[in-house]
């Protein structure tokens, strides 16, 4: 769980872990930097759910996929088969861990799962619907996109939420991992899915690993903006980290 600057939200975000049905799993929070009082609330949730195996490490180098990378090599070297993300600004379902660990079971690599808006930041239905509209839409643009085609891939693009998706601690090591890279530079969700379609076929979508993520990006800069910035950053605002 990449965490900067969340203290509003990420207390949320360890309780939806802290409620999973399968509970077998540590949970390693990186904090990148943060000046607020992420740390603390993190720190006192740990102290406070002693049944609950959570890690808070350090990364100072900027960047989500930084990061993302310093979480899933953490959960590698200390032993870790199976591999997991979500972000401190979202909410896992109830059963998110349970059906990730049904996936792998099914044989699969990698595993995206589906993305849905959070219900408790007052969006109308018209908006959630939209947004809803808005993913499957980028997804289908991302499968005929030029530059997820080419020479060397085994299988079709799939969009790579990186706030829930799931991948063998085997096949993150094969294929190099998130990229240590800035938001603003370059999606490292994108990346790291084009990098696993070169070395299997085992990775695909399941709509029952189920996350509900931040629309605050949405509601600051709108839902054409957001889309822009995440096809490519045709859309560039001053400031990246909204909180």
């Amino acid at each position: 769980m990449p965490m900067l600057n969340e203290e509003k939200l990420v207390r949320q975000a360890l309780d939806s872990l802290a409620a999973q049905t399968f509970q077998d799993f540590t949970v390693v929070v990186v904090d990148n930097g943060s000046t607020d009082l992420s740390c603390a609330i993190v720190t006192e949730f740990a102290s406070a759910h002693p049944g609950m195996d959570i890690r808070l490490v350090h990364d100072s180098e900027k960047g989500t996929g930084a990061a993302a990378d310093t979480g899933m090599r953490f959960g590698v070297e200390h032993g870790a088969r199976w591999l997991a993300r979500t972000d401190a600004d979202c909410l896992a379902a109830p059963d998110w861990t349970e059906r990730i660990m049904a996936a792998f079971d099914d044989g699969l690599e990698l595993v995206a799962g589906q993305l849905n808006p959070r219900e408790d930041e007052g969006i109308t239905a018209r908006e959630r619907i939209m947004m809803l509209l808005a993913v499957e839409v980028a997804s289908f643009f991302g499968r005929i996109r030029p530059g997820n085609k080419g020479e060397g891939y085994l299988g079709p693009y799939q969009m790579l939420p990186g706030c829930n998706m799931a991948i063998t601690a085997d096949m993150y090591h094969r294929s190099g991992g998130f990229p240590r890279t800035r938001i603003e530079d370059l999606h490292e969700d994108r990346a790291l899915s084009n990098r696993v379609r070169k070395l299997t076929r085992n990775y695909a979508l399941r709509r029952d690993v189920v996350v509900f993520g931040s629309s605050r990006r949405v509601k600051a800069w709108g839902l054409k903006n957001t889309l822009a910035w995440y096809a490519d950053h045709r859309y560039r605002p001053e400031h990246v980290d909204i909180r």
